[in-house]
């Protein structure tokens, strides 16, 4: 890859990396792992999946801001980015509007997919069997 999509690539994992990293530690300090069990059942899910989404959040974000395991992590998000557009379909487009809308997790799900497709970028750790 040439410089400037090296470049690009690394600044678009860090991006989801961070957002990754945020979005679990939201619902850890914020909703708390209780808030978000109920949330999840409010809309549909089972409980339990908020503590599997928690954990490929924090610790998937944690792992693209290093660069380790980036297209596994990236598809790994994928559902779950569904999951996150599927429950603000009904708020309309917008993410401002009143409970999110759906724009904002279906365009990280596009960039899930771009992660994916293009690997960790600059300035990733690399171990052996790491093909990214």
């Amino acid at each position: 890859m040439n410089n400037n999509i090296e470049n690009a690539t690394f600044l678009l994992r860090l991006a989801l990396g961070g957002m990754s990293l945020a979005h679990g530690l939201l619902k850890i300090f914020v909703f708390t792992l209780p808030g978000t069990v109920g949330f999840f059942e409010q809309v549909g899910f089972p409980g339990w999946t908020a503590y599997a989404v928690v954990l490929i959040e924090v610790v998937g974000g944690l792992l693209l801001l290093a660069g380790v395991a980036v297209r596994q992590v990236a598809i790994a998000l994928v559902p779950i980015l569904l999951g996150a557009t599927y429950v603000h379909l009904g708020n309309g487009w917008m993410f401002s509007n009143a409970n999110g809308g759906w724009e904002y997790p279906a365009y990280l799900t596009v960039a899930a997919v771009a992660q994916a497709m293009l690997g960790p970028g600059r300035f990733a750790l690399k171990f052996n069997g790491d093909k990214s």
